[in-house]
């Protein structure tokens, strides 16, 4: 049994992370699950939400916007839209998502085309929120 799980993350841009890990826990769309080493196989779909991993005693931060997720034989491979490690987010530029997000959501019901994709813009802007704060 491995000790570790390799654990890649990548974006449709780039190839965010590539690293052993000792443990992942991720948003699953049914909710949040954790992922160790010797996991069964498993393909499953990822909300908005924070990935946090954790290599010995640390733990990272990431803002993920949908995707998947596929674990076998201690790999575990992370395909999402986008993705965010803490120390790489513009608080500042987040905080102003949330304002727009949240000034649209006023001028819209739930039957308009738009409220979806504004619900998940405000829902992206404050899981960015949230994991600026874990590296300040």
């Amino acid at each position: 049994m491995a000790e570790k799980l390799k654990f890649d993350l990548v974006t449709p841009y780039r190839l965010v992370l590539s690293a052993d890990v000792d443990e992942i826990t991720a948003p699953g769309v049914m909710g949040e699950f954790g992922v160790l080493p010797a996991h069964t196989p498993l393909l499953t779909t990822l909300q908005i939400g924070e990935l946090t991993y954790r290599q010995g005693n640390e733990l990272f931060h990431v803002a993920v916007n949908w995707g998947f997720v596929e674990v076998e034989d201690d790999r575990v491979t992370v395909l999402v839209e986008t993705a965010e490690p803490a120390d790489e987010i513009d608080l500042e530029r987040a905080k102003a998502a949330l304002g727009r997000a949240e000034e649209a959501l006023k001028k819209l019901s739930p039957e308009d085309k738009d409220f979806a994709v504004m619900k998940a813009a405000l829902d992206r802007a404050m899981v960015r929120i949230q994991v600026a704060g874990r590296s300040r």
